[in-house]
């Protein structure tokens, strides 16, 4: 069983920066590929990004390529989301996801075990 607990979100403007934080419970972190999904206001929660178990490996949602950055320090458990040039569709609760299958990287949300609580990012205009 992993526990996930998300951080780092809040209220900033259009062009600011934020940077989330997802710590996890257990030994078995480095096994895992982290994931960041978001859900927006009356939208389905979709893919930002994953990285793989050793951090070598990572993809995103066009919609955050080359504005979001997703990391992870396997000796903190922890993996981040740094986004920059945040515009107000990126307002949504953003959750973390661990996925213990077999791979890498994995967009589905189904290919995902564990989640967090979600941490509200609100971005005005």
């Amino acid at each position: 069983q992993v526990q996930l607990v998300e951080s780092g979100g809040g209220l900033v403007q259009a062009g600011d920066s934020l940077r989330l934080s997802c710590t996890a419970s257990g030994r078995a972190f480095s096994s895992y590929s982290m994931g960041w999904f978001r859900q927006a206001p009356g939208k389905q929660r979709e893919f930002v990004a994953t990285r793989s178990p050793s951090g070598g490996l990572a993809t995103y949602a066009d919609a955050v390529k080359g504005r979001f950055t997703i990391s992870r320090d396997n000796t903190k458990n922890t993996v981040y989301l740094q986004m920059n040039s945040l515009k107000p569709e990126d307002t949504a609760v953003y959750y973390c996801a661990a996925s213990n299958r077999v791979g890498s990287i994995y967009r589905l949300e189904s290919q995902y075990a564990y989640w967090g609580q979600g941490t509200q990012v609100t971005v005005s205009s």
